[in-house]
């Protein structure tokens, strides 16, 4: 692509690269380092019972790979005919593939340039829209597909095992950005059930920074009588978690305030990423459980 200048290496910078691709001949797009590889699947192996979205596993280097047909995700319509183009993904420790009609391209673009959709579509499937080159460009929200499919995938009560409500976890004050709804609210059910009731919710780290900067400027150094830790997601419109956490921990009032980036792009690979910002701490979606422990670790609770 003619505005593709090269791979985004640098961390906390409020950019992004976005694969775009084509379903039904509309435009959609995917945060590229969730792609792990673009394949063409020639044949699929038929799983009896399966969600009707599963198109079937296919072996990929040894590992077994379930596909989902984004066809059938979007419109109901299943993919038909041999020559499939696939979006080998990874995100919450899962490895998954989609089928796509035709990928477009690679954009590097601004996160702040992703408009958050309006409350009518805020439960869909949509993060964002990107007005990109006088074309909408959707941004789907994969890890929703794919927990609507599999919800043992995502975030629950189960993961918490035997972990016990503590009350000494209710007095402590907790951050959290997030721009899916459906996170929100298992994170909500999930915390509370494990004590921690003193919860504050942003939709993005926009949102998230600007009331640390309202803090900082009515109480200073005292900032934290208000709150003890943040946990943020990297994926989210006008600000993303990784922009977030260099802006915090570059100022310096906000720096003692503990991170704890928690996202589905948690990976071997990606996790210098978060380092780089200064994160104190980093643990992959949907480990609500390890995510407890180190908020207590924090708080020494």
């Amino acid at each position: 692509m003619e505005d593709y200048k090269g791979i985004l290496l640098e961390s906390g910078t409020g950019e992004l690269e976005i694969l775009e691709f084509e379903v039904e001949g509309r435009k959609y797009a995917i945060n590229v380092i969730k792609v792990k590889e673009i394949l063409s699947i020639s044949a699929l192996n038929k799983i009896p019972n399966s969600h009707p979205a599963i198109s079937g596993i296919t072996l990929v280097r040894g590992d077994v790979i379930s596909v989902i047909d984004m066809k059938y995700v979007l419109d109901k319509k299943p993919t038909v005919g041999d020559a499939r183009m696939t979006l080998l993904c990874e995100f919450n420790n899962l490895k998954v593939a989609f089928l796509v009609d035709k990928v477009i391209g690679i954009h590097r673009i601004k996160w702040e340039d992703i408009k958050k959709p309006d409350a009518i579509i805020e439960n869909s499937l949509i993060i964002g829209n990107i007005n990109y080159q006088n074309n909408i460009l959707i941004l789907l929200d994969f890890e929703k597909i794919v927990i609507d499919i599999s919800p043992s995938t995502g975030i629950s009560e189960e993961r918490l095992g035997e972990m016990d409500s503590k009350e000494d976890r209710m007095h402590k004050r907790i951050m959290l950005a997030d721009d899916s709804p459906l996170i929100r609210r298992l994170l909500r059910d999930v915390l509370i059930k494990a004590g921690y009731s003193n919860l504050i919710f942003f939709n993005d780290g926009l949102e998230a920074y600007n009331y640390l900067g309202e803090l900082k400027e009515k109480l200073g150094e005292d900032f934290k009588r208000n709150v003890d830790i943040l946990v943020t997601d990297i994926e989210m419109p006008q600000l993303d978690g990784h922009t977030l956490t260099k802006r915090i921990k570059t100022d310096k009032v906000l720096k003692s305030l503990p991170v704890i980036i928690f996202s589905s792009l948690i990976t071997g690979d990606l996790r210098h990423k978060g380092q780089a910002v200064g994160a104190d701490a980093q643990m992959s979606k949907p480990e609500i459980g390890q995510l407890i422990e180190l908020i207590d670790g924090f708080l020494e609770v």
